[in-house]
């Protein structure tokens, strides 16, 4: 049965091939027929305009999967640009932060070179500024030989504040717009002096008590007096530190005295590097060098042999002058 199967197959398979055979002598018989290819010619012609639309068709379909193409090409470039340009973006700004950064510490090294005191370099890390207040915390300390009371400068010699709090690693400066800050200023023109005191919000200083026989110009220059009272007072601040510019004047006919409004020389709104001056001795001598009244009952040095010094009047009336015995130290400021 199974042979009778594939015999019939065979056959099958014999038959169609015989029949492929024939056709394809007669069609290459009739191809080299004249009147076949007319026909062939006329079939063409008349298909001619549905092949060049399926052409069309089929070209623009290319065409537009290129151009699908190109756009993700394109989308995927202009995001890498636009990362590209964001980091460019980036970069610029960190080095014009680190320009502007140097500008301000070639600042302060050319300060410290031309200044006759030992400074120390901080960083402000804080700033307390409010209705109330004006204060700035540096990023040294006791640790770096910074002490309560030394002094704050900017570039250009400008005064900054001075020290009021310090820790090992921290100090705290109330600055020169501070309401409560006070400092006797000097106009570089006329010599003139005045009580410099701050102004909290209003972005300027107040010079007053300029005898108002002074001649005060606006752009003036004032600068710390740094003077010397008796008695081994000193200022608390070095003499000439920049304070400010005269910006207005304001005069009083029937008044003794006339103010000036000053701009600051720094700005102590944006304060981040200061000098801070750690050799400046201002203010009260130390206690043991403090004078004091010589006016003793038996007639002997005071205690220590410490510098003496005549009681003025006011303070004691019934104060007999004396002369400081001559083995007594001098009291040389």
């Amino acid at each position: 049965m199974t042979s009778l199967l594939a015999t019939r197959a065979a056959r099958r398979r014999g038959i169609a091939f015989a029949g492929l055979l024939v056709i394809s002598t007669l069609m290459m018989a009739f191809s080299s027929n004249p009147t076949v290819r007319e026909v062939q010619n006329g079939v063409s012609f008349a298909f001619r305009p549905i092949q060049g639309a399926v052409h069309d068709i089929a070209a623009g379909v290319a065409s537009v999967g290129d151009a699908i193409t190109e756009i993700d090409r394109l989308r995927v470039d202009n995001a890498a640009l636009l990362a590209e340009n964001e980091r460019l973006k980036t970069e610029n700004a960190q080095t014009e932060e680190i320009r502007r950064e140097n500008v301000l510490l070639t600042g302060l090294l050319q300060l410290r070179a031309g200044i006759d005191y030992q400074t120390v370099a901080a960083t402000v890390i804080a700033r307390e500024s409010s209705e109330f207040r004006r204060v700035v915390v540096l990023d040294h300390g006791t640790n770096d030989g910074i002490e309560v009371g030394d002094v704050a400068v900017v570039a250009g010699l400008a005064l900054a504040g001075r020290v009021t709090e310090v820790g090992p690693d921290s100090a705290k400066v109330v600055l020169l717009s501070d309401g409560e800050f006070k400092v006797i200023g000097q106009l570089t023109t006329t010599a003139a002096t005045g009580e410099v005191i701050g102004q909290l919000g209003a972005g300027v200083l107040v010079m007053r008590q300029i005898d108002s026989s002074e001649k005060v110009t606006i752009g003036d220059e004032v600068v710390t007096a740094g003077i010397e009272l008796g008695g081994g007072v000193r200022s608390p601040y070095p003499k000439g530190l920049l304070l400010g510019q005269v910006v207005d004047v304001r005069r009083d006919a029937n008044d003794v005295v006339q103010t000036a409004y000053l701009q600051p020389a720094a700005d102590l709104d944006k304060l981040e590097f200061v000098l801070v001056i750690t050799d400046y001795q201002g203010g009260l001598p130390p206690i043991e060098q403090q004078p004091v009244d010589c006016d003793q009952p038996d007639g002997t040095l005071p205690q220590g042999e410490q510098p003496c010094f005549d009681p003025p009047a006011s303070a004691s009336p019934s104060a007999k002058p004396s002369v400081a015995p001559s083995t007594a130290p001098s009291t040389a400021p």
